[in-house]
């Protein structure tokens, strides 16, 4: 398998995840380029970013999320 094939494998698959933890790498080694002992923030970054990328697999909403976890719910 190439690394071609691969990339349109994770693309159609995992949409979401893919591109969620390429942008949370992406801001992850931008913060490290200007700050010291970021390393715990890229994985963050990264974690972020694949949790994200969830949401938009699933195509559920956000705001669906916030419902079940707020109280009320994010409207009242």
């Amino acid at each position: 398998m190439t690394i071609k094939e691969i990339v349109v494998s994770c693309l159609t698959t995992h949409r979401g995840k893919t591109i969620g933890l390429a942008c949370g790498l992406l801001f992850g080694i931008l913060i490290l380029s200007l700050g010291f002992l970021k390393g715990l923030f890229l994985c963050l970054c990264i974690a972020a970013g694949y949790w994200i990328g969830r949401f938009y697999d699933k195509e559920d909403n956000f705001m669906v999320f916030l419902d079940k976890i707020l109280p009320n719910g994010y409207k009242k």
